[in-house]
């Protein structure tokens, strides 16, 4: 099945093993502008899974860049450099450096104090206002990305790939939207363009013919004006045939803007959404060789596109952080192996957007020094453990404690591993999460974990196994709101009770259904598109100033977007009120600072998202008879599904 995928090939003058490519995705492992063993073990540990050509975050090639990156110009970052290079040629591999300025884009709160720009033009994002770089101020920026490249050439990068989408510094001066000029670099389509292809002229004349150069351009980046698809096919055609050529080139979408979410294409969308796109750009790359990108997951999607003969490389990169062995799983069949990608985009809201090291909903190992290991080493003392719920947490736990050879066994109320994650799949952009728990429980059952499914786990029943520890992956339950009354509680259920009756009545009903948001979480919104199918009307009602606040933005983009789009209603600054209204089927909510009342008629659904409260209530008997206890995951503080499989595996390796 995936011939083509692992056949060779000549890129420039270096042969790449195989077509798969590591995509650049930053992943805040560098420290103070320093190459770090952490962020060398990251690139290794794919170049060993299966990676031939690995594309590095963004570095910093400019001495203007405070962004927190690798400083490639620093004299003390030569050296981290190096071994860098070294470590990922030694696994048979090329690593390239992404090269990258933000201009004026900022996708973090506030505005940047230093943005540049071709014009005096407002992001449109940030609305950051740029200096306008002049003609000459161009041409230095030219000079200096081509010194920090041929320090890069001296440490052993195999070459660079300029990123020119995104709303980046690139995109900015490609675009008629954000490029107002009327000199050598504006006005034209062919101005537009000199900075780049100045810019591979430069990188040609520091770094030589064997450097290589991999040019992303922009495609449909959603902004008015800008670059659609007749616009991108004649930059293509422009850039690549120059007198410096670049050696390879892909595309991407979005921007700066409402469209940033359109460069990460998540779980709400088809598999592999850019294909079309590639397709009808091919023919203006001038032969130059073409990295497919855009939410490849699986190897049969891979192969399928290089069949096609649309094609030469494959770029993945949330894929490649989900499993770094996905090529080379691949290429022994054993793609049941894979943790897939689930393509929702946490990785990018830790790493770019948090400004923490990067992680993984679906790889709690993501750059450990064992994250390729099948197997782990031992426990020096084999114990007896017990682990209760079936959920993310609690089978990440089972299968890790078992794999180091302790004796365990895991109780699930439910007849279906996967917990809460379960109810998840049903709704709009859940389809891939049930991945997470299709590949633990193999593993728990081909280390010998013995499952009790559907059955309830009591202190009584767990010590009757006389168990050494327990893992409690018991999950939580929401709270319920006070402005419910005690007595009425059964009639104001929670947002998963609420939903489990509808899933299995596909019939649409007259009335309004209301949802009281205190979550701000992925589930409440998917939630609240699925009610659209069931109800005339959908409202969210939330004491805060807006939705999705804690989430990372390229998902809240997608969630304000679909709600727009669905005509889902949200309430803002306003709590509901239980009044003499609520018999009547009218919900009426105060404002939160003025008090004014509004009303919502015809309530024919109510339900409530708020935080979740452990469940604790085994931990205290377990205790008392002296057993080990460790909580996980929900059990231990309600949190997401990055915590959940961390904890869990932590556990199994604790024990």
């Amino acid at each position: 099945m995936t011939d083509l995928l692992f056949t060779p090939f000549a890129l420039g003058p270096h042969r790449l093993r195989n077509r798969i490519a590591h995509a650049s995705i930053t992943t805040r492992l560098q420290e103070r502008g320093r190459v770090t063993e952490a962020l060398i073990r990251y690139h290794v540990n794919r170049a060993k899974g299966g990676a031939a050509l690995l594309v590095s975050e963004p570095l910093a090639f400019l001495k203007r860049q405070t962004q927190p990156k690798v400083q490639v110009w620093h004299p003390d970052a030569f050296d981290g450099l190096r071994r860098w290079a070294e470590a990922i040629r030694a696994e048979d591999s090329l690593l390239l450096a992404q090269l990258q300025d933000p201009g004026r884009g900022r996708h973090h709160p506030g505005r940047s104090a230093d943005a540049i720009g071709p014009s005096a033009l407002p992001d449109d994002l940030s609305w950051s206002m740029p200096h306008p770089l002049s003609a000459a101020e161009v041409r230095a920026l030219i000079a200096e990305f081509a010194e920090s490249a041929a320090i890069l050439a001296r440490a052993g990068f195999a070459g660079v790939e300029i990123s020119a989408g995104h709303g980046h510094l690139f995109h900015q001066f490609l675009s008629p939207h954000s490029n107002r000029r009327d000199d050598a670099y504006g006005g034209t389509r062919e101005n537009r363009a000199r900075l780049l292809s100045e810019l591979l002229a430069a990188l040609r004349e520091a770094c030589g013919e064997a450097f290589l150069i991999g040019l992303k351009l922009p495609v449909e980046d959603g902004v008015a004006q800008s670059i659609d698809l007749a616009e991108a096919q004649a930059i293509a055609a422009l850039l690549t045939g120059g007198a410096a050529k670049p050696d390879y080139v892909t595309f991407c979408a979005g921007a700066h803007a409402r469209s940033l979410e359109d460069h990460l294409p998540d779980r709400y969308g088809p598999a592999v959404p850019w294909r079309g796109l590639f397709r009808e750009l091919r023919p203006f790359c001038n032969g130059t060789p073409l990295m497919a990108l855009g939410r490849i997951t699986d190897p049969a999607e891979a192969e399928a596109w290089l069949a096609s003969g649309e094609a030469e490389l494959i770029g993945l990169g949330r894929p490649l952080i989900a499993d770094p062995a996905w090529g080379g799983k691949a290429a022994r069949g054993r793609t049941h192996d894979i943790r897939y990608c689930l393509s929702c985009n946490t990785c990018w809201g830790y790493g770019v957007l948090h400004n923490r090291g990067i992680g993984c909903v679906n790889n709690p190992r993501v750059g450990a020094a064992d994250e390729l290991d099948d197997r782990f080493p031992p426990a020096a003392v084999k114990k007896r453990v017990v682990v209760v719920g079936g959920g993310v947490a609690g089978l990440e736990a089972a299968w890790v404690a078992a794999a180091r050879g302790h004796d365990v066994t895991l109780f699930s109320r439910s007849a279906e591993p996967g917990g809460r994650t379960r109810l998840r799949a049903l709704l709009p952009g859940g389809e891939t999460i049930t991945s997470i728990a299709d590949w633990q429980r193999p593993q728990a059952e081909r280390f010998g974990v013995a499952f009790r499914w559907g059955e309830e786990a009591t202190a009584e029943t767990i010590l009757a196994l006389k168990p050494d520890a327990v893992v409690l992956a018991t999950g939580a339950e929401l709270l319920p709101p006070d402005w419910v009354p005690e007595e009425w509680r059964e009639a104001v259920p929670d947002l998963p009770s609420a939903l489990a009756p509808l899933l299995a009545r596909p019939a649409r009903q007259a009335g309004t259904a209301v949802i009281h948001d205190m979550d701000h979480s992925d589930f409440t919104y998917a939630a609240a598109e699925f009610l659209t199918t069931r109800f005339e009307r959908v409202v969210i009602v939330t004491s805060r100033e807006s939705v999705a606040e804690e989430l990372w933005l390229v998902a809240r983009q997608g969630i304000l977007r679909r709600l727009s789009q669905k005509g889902i209603e949200v309430l803002r600054l306003h709590e509901p009120l239980w009044t003499d209204a609520i018999e009547d089927g009218a919900l009426d909510c105060a404002q939160v600072y003025t008090g004014a009342v509004t009303r919502i008629a015809e309530v024919a659904f109510l339900a409530h998202a708020t935080p979740r409260v452990p469940r604790t209530a085994l931990m205290a008997s377990l205790q008392a008879a002296g057993v080990q206890v460790i909580a996980v995951g929900d059990a231990r503080s309600p949190q997401g599904l990055m915590e959940a499989t961390g904890q869990g595996h932590a556990a199994g390796k604790a024990l």
